[in-house]
């Protein structure tokens, strides 16, 4: 999450992290964090939210800058939320379980002060006309789709619109890209589960969003497969629609 002020950029990652989770010395050197599992005294190393945090800023701010946004230096910062209250040695950009239960929201805002002017010393305001771009590029960046499995398994990535199965239910399912529809729904139709319904939203750009009457439906085999890239991987993972709830497609 990017929460954006007119004085600087705070990326924002929330970890819900098991066990007693320290970092100190362990993430200097190895770049890793310590979880330690309470019931089988178990040490699991977990990559350091911090630097994957600071990773994400660093290519949201190069993506900016792509479309032609030019920001001063060191206008992002970042800040990893940690509601787990058993933490130990943990660096300045971590909000702990006890500062985010004393968080209390500023005036006009839902966030608070300690995430609003989380970089704000010292800074200038950008001009309205930067900060409008800023805010409109943000709001119409990409974002991961979502696929959500049977039982309660959600997996992000990107729907590489490759569907696999019979002509006739390729060809039924042609319309299904992300410049066209924006959310799938897969329902079970027959007594053996032998064929499947595939309800699916068209893309709608306007702000009062698709009613129902605009959903659209087709009938197509449950053996029918679609491929999907996983998130930060080159791995592509190969899913029956049979074991599909519901896609969710960004723009």
């Amino acid at each position: 999450m990017a929460l954006v002020t007119e004085g600087d950029a705070v990326v924002i990652s929330v970890k819900n992290l098991s066990g007693t989770v320290s970092s100190g010395i362990v993430s200097l050197k190895s770049g890793s964090w310590n979880c330690e599992s309470g019931n089988k005294h178990q040490t699991e190393r977990l990559p350091d939210p911090v630097m994957e945090t600071k990773k994400q800023a660093s290519i949201l701010e190069s993506y900016l800058e792509q479309r032609g946004v030019a920001l001063p230096e060191g206008y992002f910062s970042c800040k990893v939320v940690l509601p787990n209250p058993n933490l130990r040695d943990f660096p300045f950009d971590v909000i702990t379980y006890n500062q985010w239960v004393q968080q209390k929201p500023e005036p006009n805002s839902m966030f608070s002060g300690r995430l609003n002017g989380a970089s704000r010393g010292g800074k200038k305001e950008m001009p309205e006309s930067l900060h409008q771009k800023l805010n409109f590029i943000l709001r119409t960046a990409p974002m991961w789709d979502r696929l959500e499995l049977e039982g309660n398994k959600y997996v992000l990535g990107e729907f590489l619109e490759l569907i696999k199965g019979e002509l006739a239910d390729i060809w039924a399912l042609k319309n299904i890209k992300r410049s066209k529809v924006s959310h799938l729904i897969i329902k079970n139709i027959s007594l053996f589960g032998s064929t499947l319904q595939v309800l699916y939203s068209p893309r709608d750009y306007r702000s009062e969003g698709t009613s129902d009457s605009e959903w659209k439906k087709v009938t197509v085999r449950s053996s029918t497969e679609v491929f999907f890239r996983l998130e930060n991987s080159t791995k592509v993972r190969k899913s029956k629609l049979s074991s599909i709830i519901s896609l969710s497609l960004t723009a």
